[in-house]
């Protein structure tokens, strides 16, 4: 079964479509909200697995950027049915990994961005004019130069 599309452009909407189907057909997953975006929209996390060895990966932190947040997506959709049907993942036993690791996903760091440059907020929409308006004020938001730092804000 795909649930994930990736022939069409993404958007928040789609994603939490997505990642309720997700939780219906693979209730093992563990999907929270961990914040809110700008305009009130939910920030996602999805934790793969319950090891003590942690990864984590985030994608559409800037709103050009919508693709990686299929990609991690498709990721979520792979696992989940190569562990349910005790499957490889790249070579990987994914009951292994399961077991072992701990896997936390933000598919969508900036779901207000996403949705801007993929169409799903119209130009007409006040939440259009509001996103432009701090896309200007913010043109380059810059990151921690160490590692360590950028994971510390989501608390894992």
């Amino acid at each position: 079964m795909n649930i994930v599309p990736t022939n069409v452009p993404y958007t928040s909407f789609l994603l939490q479509q997505n990642l309720n189907t997700l939780l219906q057909q693979y209730p093992f997953l563990n999907v929270q909200i961990v914040g809110l975006s700008v305009l009130g929209k939910p920030i996602y996390a999805v934790r793969l697995g319950k090891g003590s060895r942690k990864v984590f990966y985030s994608a559409s932190i800037h709103a050009n950027e919508w693709i990686t947040s299929v990609v991690l997506m498709k990721f979520i959709e792979d696992y989940a049915t190569s562990y349910l049907s005790n499957g490889n993942l790249s070579g990987y036993s994914v009951r292994n990994l399961f077991q072992n690791m701990s896997i936390y996903l933000i598919p969508m760091v900036n779901p207000d961005g996403v949705d801007l440059v993929t169409g799903a907020i119209s130009e007409g929409d006040f939440a259009y004019s509001y996103a432009r308006r701090i896309a200007n004020i913010y043109p380059s938001i810059p990151f921690p130069s160490r590692m360590e730092s950028q994971y510390q804000w989501c608390g894992f």
